[in-house]
């Protein structure tokens, strides 16, 4: 990559970063853009490694960013994938209560998903063992605009359009130093430099760091936790129909361990949420220094886990542990044996946290002195992104010279 000049430079090249991509060039066309991922391809973290699932907003705060965006971003996405000719499929999903306990819970939820104007459907028993012949609960849940994809494919499909809308797309490039002189940002990356009038930082789980670079304080750090999968073998794939999650509880930060039919008809359960000691450490015997000292120095991080400690010690249970980890399954599916499932591969979610332990709940979307940092946008992201990029895009002044 040779030295040049652009109006806009987009770091991180997973789903977020190049849905802004195409979404400001489809505002501003003409621009002089350019999309920087350290990576040799396009969507290796988050966005790939995520349950594909198109999520319909059913959990997320009426009013809330997540909540208006996914909601809107479910129906954007599937559009794009008809358009593009990409395979999706609107199979559904059901959110299963299997204790008493839990029934007020799936209410709660049921009247959260009417307020977010979402297609929900209490289900007793009966019509539970109707869409899920093999799920054991006292009532569910059925949220019909929830689908799958692979969303590494809608990445390839919008680089490809970036790249035709005249971008500059620089694979293996890493910023390595963010200035600012003369009303302009200078660039030093693995690969040469660049100038921009603008820079949009999409960088997930180093988006933290990014923003530092670019003098934006962020108001929370990223904290990383690893996801944990178990496939389904192929001969026991018809225990599961499409998507069948639990109840939520609401103490805890994660959705918990569910069952995801992915596009290539595969059967996915989990993720198993634990500390991750690498922010991109898809091992559990993945280590770096630097992560830690910043993960363990971090005053948020243990106000954080004395809140969650009871929860977190079970994932940690179910992490070391192939027979907790199935009888969380066993809640749901008692059919499925151990001998069921094989693992799968991990994925590692950028998880925003406050220096008072309190997780970012929604998406946390900066903009200061000619840079944007889009500092945390876990779940539902991915199904979210052309809208997160819409709106992005809609925030940001002609750059056009």
């Amino acid at each position: 990559m040779s030295n040049f000049s652009v109006n806009c430079a987009i770091f991180g090249g997973g789903i977020v970063g190049l849905a802004v991509a195409w979404r400001l060039l489809e505002k501003q066309p003409g621009l002089a853009l350019a999309v920087l991922e350290k990576e040799p391809d396009w969507a290796l973290h988050q966005t790939g490694r995520n349950s594909g699932v198109i999520h319909s907003g059913i959990y997320y705060k009426p009013g809330s960013l997540k909540a208006k965006l996914c909601r809107e971003g479910n129906q954007t996405m599937v559009a794009f994938c008809r358009e593009h000719g990409i395979a999706y499929e609107i199979c559904g999903k059901v959110i299963v209560a299997t204790n008493a306990a839990e029934l007020p819970r799936l209410q709660q939820l049921y009247e959260r998903g009417i307020q977010n104007g979402l297609a929900v459907s209490r289900l007793s028993a009966a019509n539970l063992a109707a869409v899920e012949p093999y799920v054991q609960g006292l009532a569910g849940l059925l949220v019909s605009g929830t689908g799958i994809v692979d969303f590494k494919k809608v990445c390839r499909k919008l680089a490809e359009l970036v790249q035709t809308a005249g971008a500059i797309t620089c694979l293996g490039t890493e910023v390595e130093r963010i200035n600012r002189r003369d009303r302009t940002w200078r660039i030093s990356t693995s690969r040469g430099e660049l100038q921009a009038d603008w820079i949009i930082n999409c960088t997930g789980l180093h988006s933290d760091r990014i923003a530092r670079l670019a003098g934006q304080k962020a108001p929370a750090k990223i904290v990383p936790f690893r996801g944990e999968y178990y496939v389904l073998i192929p001969e026991k794939r018809y225990l599961v129909k499409n998507l069948i999650y639990p109840v939520p509880d609401p103490q805890f930060p994660f959705l918990g361990v569910h069952l995801t039919r992915m596009i290539d008809g595969s059967v996915h359960a989990g993720p198993n949420a634990v500390l991750s000691f690498k922010r991109e450490g898809y091992k559990r015997t993945d280590f770096d220094l630097g992560d830690t000292w910043a993960t363990f120095t971090f005053p948020g991080f243990w106000r954080l886990a004395a809140r969650h400690a009871s929860s977190g010690l079970e994932e940690i249970h179910r992490s070391i542990s192939k027979k907790a980890f199935l009888r969380s399954l066993q809640k749901l599916l008692p059919q499925i044996s151990e001998e069921d499932l094989v693992p799968g591969e991990a994925g590692v979610r950028a998880q925003a946290v406050r220096i008072d332990g309190a997780l970012v709940d929604d998406f946390l979307i900066l903009q200061n002195q000619a840079s944007t940092h889009v500092c945390n946008a876990p779940s539902p992201a991915a199904t979210a992104s052309l809208e997160i990029g819409r709106m992005i895009a809609a925030q940001i002044p002609d750059l056009r010279r």
